[in-house]
């Protein structure tokens, strides 16, 4: 509509089970797009997402652990969204819920069967594919038009609880908006009977409540999301319904889809006794390295997550902490009172830097490209490696800090840094108790450097010399009060304006002292 606002929605989880890396490959995925579109592109973003908590697959496995369908569903939403934030993933704007959206779903229903698009049968109601086809401003089977008619995939859609009503059906084609309950089975009332809603209408119904609240008088958005294997027939599915009740030739702009992910190239499954919870991924690694590892994937490519895999994300993600800590020595040894004057190497490096912006937002620009967005970004940071090691204590602060800023800022955007820090991932390198303890650490660095020097030259008094003024010149700045004891030293927190007078009266009395023997010796002399 020209502004700069995106309505998104997309497809949540059907919470019958923990969530696994399959879910963290969705939706860690469009949390990475999600922030790029908000944080780095400046759009707007109002994301829905649905939780499937009315579903066959619910209800089977709530039997067979002979607990509530809702108690099941409560809990593994619980789960779900606290695997969610253990992962970074931000929250949407809006949740809705099938069972909270039930009254809404029936009433849907009824216009679409009031506009010819739909039929009761057996106290059930199915979309007539048929019929829809038939519209001339309607398509069916956008996304996957190669589909239509494939009896398995049309199958799962349905759930297995519905399979024996399938002759219920005018066209196998066909697919349930509300299916008929048994007498155990969880069930709402509707004018066709007690049931409850079948999976593809649930989308359908509560991303055009939620639009149309938002302004959209036809319920419509701008993007929607979800695993590539909901392109058919959910996602076809939706659309169907959607453009059936609202009358509308495009019910959805853009779809975006992510890819299959694999457990050391084979398909994640309990039966292969590869299937990995996100709980058990997070227990082996942190959370900045499962990020990393799906932003050197692109969001719809097929992945592979492997112990080779996982080892090349953290030794990456090692890369970049070892040179934010190089930027950090850099910056200490030179400051913005230091030598700004550039030469070749701070033009090059500059030069570099303006590259790699330019190269990054062509990628992310190409459809979200970040395994070519981190690719420049190594780039950049070799770069700057190569410039600090020529460099040495002479490196310009400013060029190297510029450097150094953009990679945070451009992690920050990727979810890989904390909003804090100018500089670094966060939580040290730096930055908090970090940057408290520099000081002293810098003290404690000379000391070693002097006295290390001294001892292979085996020269004793100048390794005593180093403690003395390490004690009397180096500590008292910072606080410090160093005192020997017999076989040891005791350290001690002061003032530092206090220690600055005691040492300037020692210093006095010293004076005082030397003068006084100086008079003594001369006038013994005399």
């Amino acid at each position: 509509d020209g502004s700069n606002r995106v309505r998104w929605y997309m497809c949540g989880p059907t919470v019958y089970d923990a969530s696994h890396l399959g879910h963290a490959r969705t939706y860690l995925g469009f949390d990475i797009i999600r922030r790029v579109l908000t944080d780095y592109f400046g759009y707007h973003v109002d994301l829905v997402m649905n939780i499937t908590d009315v579903d066959d697959k619910i209800i089977m496995r709530a039997n067979e652990r002979q607990v509530g369908f809702s108690e099941l569903a409560g809990e593994n939403e619980a789960s779900f969204l606290d695997d969610m934030a253990a992962l970074g993933v931000a929250p949407p704007d809006v949740m809705t819920r099938v069972s909270e959206y039930v009254p809404e779903i029936v009433t849907y229903i009824g216009e679409i069967i009031e506009k010819g698009f739909a039929y009761a049968s057996g106290g059930s109601v199915y979309f007539d594919v048929a019929a829809f086809d038939r519209e001339p401003r309607h398509t069916y089977c956008k996304l996957c038009p190669e589909a239509v008619g494939n009896a398995a995939l049309l199958a799962e859609g349905e759930g297995q609880l519905a399979q024996e009503f399938a002759s219920d059906k005018r066209s196998p084609s066909d697919f349930a908006l509300w299916k008929k309950s048994k007498a155990d089975e969880p069930h709402w009332p509707s004018p066709w009977g007690p049931g409850r809603p079948g999976w593809h209408i649930e989308c359908s119904v509560m991303a055009s409540h939620i639009f149309r609240r938002m302004g959209d008088e036809d319920g419509k958005m701008d993007v929607h999301s979800g695993g590539i294997d909901l392109k058919f027939p959910h996602h076809d599915n939706e659309m169907a319904q959607a453009e059936a009740h609202s009358g509308c030739k495009q019910w959805v702009d853009y779809f975006v889809h992510s890819g299959h992910l694999h457990i050391k190239e084979r398909k994640m499954s309990k039966s292969l006794k590869n299937f990995i919870t996100i709980k058990q991924a997070l227990a082996n690694n942190s959370a900045r390295t499962v990020r990393l590892l799906f932003l050197l994937h692109k969001y719809n490519a097929p992945m592979d997550y492997s112990d080779d895999t996982v080892a090349g994300a953290a030794a990456l993600e090692k890369q970049f902490a070892n040179f934010f800590d190089n930027v950090h020595v850099a910056l200490r040894s030179s400051t913005i009172r230091g030598p700004q004057k550039w030469g070749d190497r701070e033009a090059a490096l500059h030069y570099d830097l303006r590259q790699t912006q330019a190269a990054v937002r062509d990628a992310l620009c190409d459809d979200f490209d970040t395994p070519q967005a981190m690719s420049a970004l190594q780039d950049l940071v070799k770069a700057a490696n190569v410039y600090l090691l020529a460099s040495g204590v002479h490196a310009v602060g400013l060029v190297v800090r510029s450097v150094a800023a953009y990679v945070t800022e451009l992690f920050k955007v990727f979810g890989l840094a904390s909003a804090g820090p100018e500089i670094g991932f966060g939580g040290g390198g730096g930055t908090g108790a970090g940057a408290d303890l520099a000081p002293l650490l810098d003290a404690t660095a000379a000391f070693r450097s002097t006295a290390r020097l001294a001892a292979k030259k085996g020269d004793c008094g100048a390794v005593l010399a180093a403690c003395d003024a390490f004690r009397d010149d180096a500590l008292p700045p910072l606080g410090i009060r160093l005192e020997d004891r017999e076989g040891t030293s005791v350290w001690k927190l002061a003032d530092p304006e206090e220690l600055k007078r005691e040492a300037e009266v020692a210093a006095l009395e010293e004076r005082r002292k030397k003068e006084k023997k100086q008079k003594a010796a001369a006038e013994q002399a005399a």
